[in-house]
């Protein structure tokens, strides 16, 4: 098995120095580079590893303190390298969205996937099944939520035929939500067919996701998370009364990136007669950013202050360097960076910092500088007439959204404090 550390590296790989002779990404550290000294070239992404160092403490010490255990999803990242250092923290395994993230899991080592989504097609159940088939130490999961879900399963598993039925997890939505069946009645009537196909499938717990309900302030919201998990209750409870999980623990999983303190509290107190396993699916801890996760992480601090005591808060690791590469109104420079380059599905890149080469280190920009816009290659940085930077400055980026920045790049270097570079990860999208 290839791991991507032993896979060659060159100039093909955006954020590769042009002519740089084919190397394994192992001996990154050897071409002794260093991001300040513009040893690379711009845009390019990067990520801080005392920060990355220190979001996984963070999130070590909220698992064990609430004595839970994490599925981080994996396609955040999409980066096997950081796949296996959350399994090293004791991740209990990793999330997928997909069947074809599944397998990129599978090539790079990973046994146990928690596939938080709907397996619907044929030939990916006919993966499943196989993989079942042939190793006995992979541990798979999927959701379903209908009778024609779980029709398809039924018919796919019995043609495909594998060693050992299929663990599901019967998912339990709300309204205006994303998937998940709606009420008890619709949820039990699913549970029911899981049990009628013992041969195929296994019951293995129950499952939602809280993320993404409607509503106009955090209040209402978080009522309706409240909602959520109270039919998760009831659903587990009845599902437990009738017998129709497997035998074993209880699987119960929940939490996003952002009310994974409410999942956490909700799944504790569901107290099922049976053993449970509760599975937080937070996947954005790890680098955190400089928008839309830590507006997250100061809600979550309102909602549950015992947070923020656990160790130092998280803190971004991923950065968006480039270079000014114009100035020609009062007020803006163009920069080197684009939609290309970083997400904008929820804001903007934010400038936090700014660096001569040449000088003195990196130098924090304030509130007075903005990305306004963006196209394919450039962007619109809004400024002080009198700001300092000129054509040729490098200027640093926070971003908003960890995933949609992640599947820009197929390498991201990992650096030191001091931006020399001594690492890297690839992603595979």
């Amino acid at each position: 098995m290839m791991m991507p550390d032993d896979m060659q590296i060159d100039d093909r790989y955006k954020g590769v120095p042009a002519g740089t002779a084919p190397f394994t990404l192992d001996r990154i550290a050897d071409q002794g580079w260093n991001l300040l000294a513009g040893d690379l070239p711009l845009p390019a992404a990067v990520l801080r590893r005392s920060a990355l160092d220190a979001n996984s403490a963070w999130m070590r010490a909220f698992l064990s303190h609430t004595g839970l255990s994490l599925a981080p999803h994996g396609k955040t990242s999409m980066s096997p390298q950081l796949f296996h250092r959350q399994l090293a923290d004791g991740a209990w395994g990793i999330t997928a969205a997909s069947v074809g993230h599944a397998t990129t899991y599978r090539r790079f080592g990973i046994n146990r996937v928690l596939m938080a989504n709907q397996l619907l097609s044929r030939p990916d159940i006919a993966w499943v099944a196989g993989e079942l088939s042939r190793d006995p130490d992979f541990d798979f999961y999927c959701l379903v939520d209908s009778l024609d879900g779980v029709a398809l399963l039924v018919q796919g598993l019995r043609d495909a035929a594998p060693s050992r039925p299929l663990n599901v997890l019967l998912e339990v939505g709300q309204a205006g939500g994303r998937t998940g069946a709606r009420n008890l009645l619709d949820a039990m009537a699913v549970a029911a067919a899981i049990a009628q196909a013992p041969d195929v499938l296994a019951l293995a717990g129950i499952e939602c996701y809280e993320g993404i309900l409607p509503g106009p302030d955090d209040v209402t919201i978080e009522a309706r998370i409240a909602d959520l998990f109270a039919l998760m209750t009831d659903t587990a409870r009845a599902v437990e009364a009738r017998g129709w999980f497997r035998p074993g623990p209880v699987l119960l999983s929940a939490g996003g990136s952002i009310y994974y303190d409410m999942a956490a509290a909700a799944m504790r107190a569901i107290g099922l007669m049976s053993p449970v396993q509760i599975v937080l699916r937070s996947g954005c801890y790890l680098t955190h950013d400089h928008g839309w996760a830590q507006r997250a992480w100061h809600r979550l601090v309102e909602r549950s202050p015992y947070l923020a005591g656990l160790a130092p808060p998280p803190r971004p690791a991923i950065e968006l360097w480039s270079y000014v590469q114009s100035r020609p109104d009062p007020g803006r420079a163009i920069v080197t960076l684009g939609k290309r380059d970083a997400g904008t599905d929820i804001d903007l890149p934010v400038p936090v910092a700014w660096h001569r080469i040449g000088g003195q280190g990196p130098q924090a920009l304030g509130s007075d500088y903005r990305l306004t816009g963006m196209n394919d290659q450039h962007g619109y940085l809004s400024l002080p007439e009198d700001s300092p930077l000129r054509v040729g400055d490098m200027v640093c980026f926070g971003i908003s959204h960890p995933c949609t920045t992640f599947d820009k790049w197929r390498l991201l270097s990992v650096v030191e404090d001091d931006y020399r570079v001594s690492g890297g990860i690839l992603t595979f999208f």
